[in-house]
């Protein structure tokens, strides 16, 4: 029942009309924020990430939720081929840096293959111009915890190294499943490498 409600909650948050966001060839917002991998806090930085290749920085509503949680399993069941793509992938969402160490580290979902970002005001969202929606009084995530945050739209932007947005995949636009996100950047970032070959 709790895993329903929380379904409910959410696909009436991104059900509602979506702000558009940065569209490709838009030059990607450089942010750095605090993020954990594997349980470890650290300082992400966008431009630091840039110089090793392509960055996948998807945004997700919610840590321990439905949606995120295959999204999140389904980028760790796959990190190896995005890094032989050369690329790197980062997720961002509202979650504090305490629920996103727990996150990082479960191995049903992040796994600790790949950082995850606190976004706890929207600053980064809304620089890449998704809506946040306001949290949802007693929500709770799929361990049965309230969620005391906002909710950005799900949204997965590829940008390349010359921080050029180069793909934008969203389930509000698109009405992609969540682990289509994982699919449709791979593609992108295994195109980038085979063009970069010649």
């Amino acid at each position: 029942m709790k895993t329903i409600a929380i379904g409910l909650i959410l696909s009436s948050v991104l059900a509602t009309p979506a702000i558009a966001a940065l569209k490709a060839g838009a030059s990607a917002p450089d942010f750095s924020t605090q993020a954990s991998v594997a349980g470890k806090d650290f300082k992400f930085s966008l431009a630091e990430a840039l110089k090793k290749g392509p960055v996948v920085v998807y945004f997700y509503p919610s840590a321990y939720t439905g949606g995120c949680n295959i999204e999140a399993h389904t980028f760790a069941v796959n990190q190896e081929k995005f890094q032989a793509a050369g690329a790197s992938i980062l997720g961002v969402s509202h979650d504090s840096i305490a629920r996103l160490n727990d996150y990082s580290a479960d191995p049903e979902f992040c796994a600790g293959k790949f950082p995850v970002a606190s976004d706890p005001d929207g600053a980064i969202a809304k620089s890449y111009d998704l809506k946040v929606a306001p949290k949802q009084s007693g929500a709770k995530d799929t361990r049965g915890m309230e969620i005391d945050h906002a909710f950005t739209e799900r949204t997965t932007f590829v940008i390349a190294p010359d921080s050029k947005i180069v793909a934008v995949f969203s389930s509000a636009d698109d009405k992609i499943k969540p682990a289509d996100h994982v699919t449709k950047s791979l593609e992108t970032v295994e195109g980038l490498a085979a063009n970069k070959g010649h």
